[in-house]
């Protein structure tokens, strides 16, 4: 008599994809079929723009979710002088780390010479209909100059993120506007705004030939 320790054909477990790995795969997808087709036939600067404006935007409303069935805390911290933004979360001790084990929320930056600025304060909508109370929001998650460490880089804090996902899947308030000013050439300033208000999706819109300062 022969004994096998194989398990029998009921009891072999099929892993499937999570909603998740699909939308991560359709976005890169996505984001390849556009680069191709832009080396390929050529682009303005405005549709290559509007092409980091619709990433930004998917990535934002996918880590909603990811934050959702991961029960975590999320952010993204911008700099918007040099046209960077990444990924962070929230871990047990408090302490802002690099989303990078997705590789999708590593840190990006926009190709030259677009930048972007980022607005929290003096919304356009009703403030008293915000989800956020944004004085609550800076004393919890801000974090000064003088918290950060001073030593090698491990023992560094990151910077708070200037825009929270909560695990509930709100976003806190903001307007992102993407740019391409021209010093130069026929082509003439060109904008994008994402926008925010409590619950994405976010709010595409553009492309706009001015902005109210």
């Amino acid at each position: 008599m022969i004994i096998s320790n194989r398990p029998a054909p009921s009891q072999q477990h099929c892993h499937g994809f999570t909603l998740l790995e699909v939308m991560l795969v359709l976005l890169l997808m996505g984001l390849t079929a556009g680069y191709v087709v832009f080396n390929a036939f050529g682009s303005s600067q405005s549709d290559q723009l509007k092409q980091e404006v619709k990433r930004m935007q998917v990535l934002t409303d996918m880590a909603s979710d990811y934050a959702v069935m991961n029960q975590q805390q999320l952010g993204i911290r911008i700099e918007p002088r040099d046209g960077i933004y990444y990924f962070v979360f929230l871990d047990e001790n408090d302490r802002w780390q690099r989303l990078d084990a997705e590789k999708v929320y590593q840190e990006h930056q926009l190709a030259e010479p677009f930048f972007m600025s980022l607005n929290l304060d003096d919304l356009p909508w009703n403030q008293d209909q915000q989800l956020f109370d944004r004085d609550v929001f800076d004393e919890q998650f801000s974090l000064d100059d003088a918290d950060i460490e001073v030593g090698d880089d491990a023992q560094k804090r990151l910077p708070p993120p200037q825009i929270m996902i909560m695990s509930s899947g709100e976003i806190t308030p903001f307007v992102l506007t993407f740019h391409f000013e021209p010093g130069f050439g026929d082509e003439s300033p060109v904008y994008f705004q994402l926008q925010n208000q409590d619950v994405p999706p976010l709010e595409f819109t553009g492309p706009l030939d001015q902005i109210e300062l």
